[in-house]
């Protein structure tokens, strides 16, 4: 019988996360990839990319055949068992293809809908977060936790930007009336990697909008059990309208700077 317990899906995700891992730092110095575009000429992807999400989707339903699955590279399938796995095979696939280390591949299990296991993979900085739902997070086996800053003057905060014009533009006037009122934006590239920057408290809080599910699944559980607050910017759940992840102290200054600034 296949084993739906949380602790057993992180386990499969660690040793997929690995191997994709393994394959991502192995491609990093090649000069011949295959390079394309998306939504737009700024919306880059590589062969890499389907390479590692097709080993992904290949292990995980290898191990799990009735279990559904959702990649940003187009591999969905609707499952007969109550897991879904939700797959981003290169988070940051600009800074990839650009050698800036701030990329990762992010795996999380859903039970019924609910995110329950979660694991983010930075190939470049050797590091690996995980997290259970009710059992708190890990980078490379060790406990982190959030920050405990509280005053928004001198909180370090992270954002990301839209591959949408319109978007880009908009997020930008808002970074440009937050970024005096706080210590200064960080901007690494990978929605993945920010999630986990609050997790281990290299930032004290993120922000971004235009998400899609992919980008936050792991992220989002892994900063939630680190001691962060995660929501939209309206205090629902996350959603494509607006990711938000801060340290509980913090949290309330920051969405209401947030509101302010976007009005």
């Amino acid at each position: 019988m296949i084993d739906d317990r949380p602790v057993s899906l992180l386990g499969l995700a660690l040793e997929v996360a690995s191997e994709a891992a393994t394959l991502i730092r192995s491609s990093v110095a090649r000069t011949d990839l295959t390079i394309t575009s998306k939504s737009n000429a700024t919306d880059l992807v590589t062969e890499i990319d389907h390479a590692v999400e097709a080993l992904v989707a290949g292990r995980l339903l290898e191990a799990r055949p009735d279990d559904g699955l959702l990649g940003e590279e187009g591999t969905t399938r609707t499952g007969r068992s109550r897991v879904r796995w939700v797959v981003d095979p290169i988070d940051g696939t600009t800074n990839f293809v650009y050698r800036v280390p701030y990329f990762a591949v992010s795996i999380a299990a859903e039970i019924d809908g609910t995110v329950v296991a979660g694991v983010v993979a930075i190939p470049s900085l050797a590091e690996t977060f995980e997290a259970l739902l009710g059992g708190g997070a890990r980078c490379n086996g060790e406990a982190v936790s959030a920050s405990s800053e509280s005053e928004p003057a001198t909180a370090l905060v992270a954002t990301g930007f839209s591959y949408d014009a319109g978007r880009r533009a908009a997020q930008g006037q808002v970074v440009g009336r937050l970024l005096p009122q706080i210590r200064d934006i960080r901007r690494m590239g990978a929605a993945s990697v920010d999630l986990c920057s609050v997790a281990c408290g290299r930032v004290d809080g993120y922000f971004e909008s235009g998400l899609r599910p992919w980008d936050w699944a792991a992220g989002a559980l892994i900063a939630a059990e680190a001691g962060a607050v995660v929501t939209d910017f309206t205090g629902g759940a996350p959603s494509p309208a607006g990711v938000l992840a801060v340290n509980p102290g913090l949290y309330r200054s920051l969405r209401d700077l947030l509101d302010t600034c976007s009005a």
